[in-house]
């Protein structure tokens, strides 16, 4: 018995093949600098949120917009790598951790700095 669920295994392979197809596939000048940073599948496996992070801000609604018109496209060359009965439908989602990540470190840098000034 495996130690987590297979949508979890097949999540993370389907992230490193739709980052590949992204990069080496799509070809569209107006696609910022995007990041696959996750993969989540639902639990019957038809349906795959893909998260994204873009560089710049300004970037993030046509990235979206380019990536969501490419998904019958990832679609199709996931079902020619890969060997599973059902190939999910594609969602992508803008990642929205990083910048949360980022916000609370400097809250915290802040606290640090007001802690020792006062």
């Amino acid at each position: 018995m495996h130690p987590y669920k297979r949508s979890q295994r097949l999540g993370v392979l389907l992230k490193e093949e739709v980052a590949d197809i992204i990069f080496h596939k799509i070809k569209n000048p107006g696609l910022g600098f995007i990041t696959v940073t996750d993969v989540e599948l639902s639990d019957d496996l038809r349906i795959a949120r893909v998260f994204v992070s873009v560089l710049k801000t300004e970037d993030r609604e046509i990235t979206l917009q380019i990536l969501n018109n490419s998904k019958g496209f990832i679609r199709t060359e996931i079902a020619k790598r890969l060997r599973i009965k059902i190939i999910p439908t594609f969602e992508f989602v803008y990642d929205e951790s990083i910048e949360r990540g980022f916000r609370i470190d400097q809250l915290l840098k802040e606290i640090k700095r007001t802690s020792e000034e006062g």
